[in-house]
């Protein structure tokens, strides 16, 4: 009886399907967008002569960086399974507690811990209902985006806050140096420390396994129900933040601050490869889709398109990144068969 031995050279090599690391790289859609971004830079340097000032691009900075705070909390939500639709109506809130407190003499420093904590107790009201109630964030969250944002009218009215002490003005029209912003320069350290927060601890892999299986995560010993009340606690006082930011910049408190807003983070986070469905995406995305999406709309005004223009790409763009990756799916699926 012989015994046949293989030999190296006959050894089976299975083929890597992912490819090399440059070529998954170079497949992601992060270099995708990335190249989106280029093409709407290009596009809106010829478009306009007025786009490649500094000080232009400055400004146009502030179409997506107050967004993109909430937009990073709302990632690791998304991630998890979950949807915060309150963002909007919690600035809002946060605004006109930041009106009322400046009216009766509080300095900026108690109006940012103002703002900063009105996010932080709706935050909290959203994350109680959704993780120890156990109703559904969408719902909740609706809910809470009419109630918040009806406090602002009931206390408002048609009235607006004005009267925000001098050093207050800093925040949201401040310079960091040169052309650089507080906004933005807040706005890229909180890019980094989100980063780090999902993809370099713990906290982040739970959130990723919440995301793909809740039901397998609760038998691995996560505390899902803690986790989720902390992503929407992180949603609530980027808001707060954003909330102070913003209504520095304006100077001034409506209860219509911010109205839509919502529909704009969302699109944010989905436009960066985060899956609305859950359990994937990269804080990296979301970096990229505010730079794109503020450019969009820097170079659309610029052209002086009018903003409800505006508002109706925004919300094909929504349709259209959620329906890409579906369609692209289905005809993998019918290709394979």
């Amino acid at each position: 009886m012989s015994t046949v031995v293989s030999t190296p050279s006959e050894k089976r090599v299975i083929p890597d399907r992912l490819g090399t690391p440059f070529k998954r790289i170079m497949s992601s859609w992060e270099v995708l967008l990335f190249g989106v971004a280029v093409l709407i830079f290009i596009f809106n340097s010829l478009a306009s002569p007025y786009f490649l000032d500094a000080w232009n691009l400055s400004d146009a900075t502030f179409n997506f960086t107050e967004k993109a705070m909430i937009a990073f909390a709302m990632a690791l939500l998304v991630i998890a399974g979950e949807i915060d639709l309150s963002v909007a109506a919690i600035i809002a809130l946060a605004s006109t507690a930041m009106g009322a407190a400046a009216q009766v003499g509080v300095g900026a420093p108690g109006l940012v811990l103002i703002g900063t904590g009105v996010g932080l107790l709706c935050g909290m009201f959203n994350g109680f209902l959704v993780s120890a109630m156990k109703l559904p964030s969408i719902v909740v969250t609706i809910g809470t985006m009419s109630l918040f944002r009806g406090i602002s009218y009931i206390v408002l009215g048609d009235q607006a806050y004005g009267g925000y002490p001098e050093d207050f003005a800093f925040f949201g029209q401040g310079y960091v140096f040169w052309v650089f912003s507080f906004e933005f320069v807040l706005f890229i350290v909180l890019a980094i420390a989100f980063a780090i927060l999902l993809h370099a601890t713990n906290f982040g892999r739970q959130v990723y396994t919440i995301g793909n299986n809740d039901f397998a995560a609760r038998f691995s010993g996560i505390p899902v129900e803690r986790v989720k009340f902390i992503l929407f606690v992180l949603t609530g006082v980027m808001s707060g933040i954003a909330s102070v930011c913003l209504t520095s910049r304006l100077g001034s408190t409506r209860p219509s601050i911010a109205q839509g807003w919502e529909l704009e983070v969302v699109t944010m986070v989905v436009l960066g490869g985060v899956s609305i469905l859950g359990g994937s995406g990269k804080i990296g995305g979301v970096v990229i889709a505010a730079f794109v999406m503020g450019l969009v709309t820097f170079g659309l005004g610029l052209l002086n398109v009018p903003g409800i223009v505006m508002s109706i790409f925004i919300g094909l763009l929504l349709i259209i990144t959620i329906a890409i990756p579906i369609v692209a799916r289905r005809i993998k699926a019918m290709s394979s068969k």
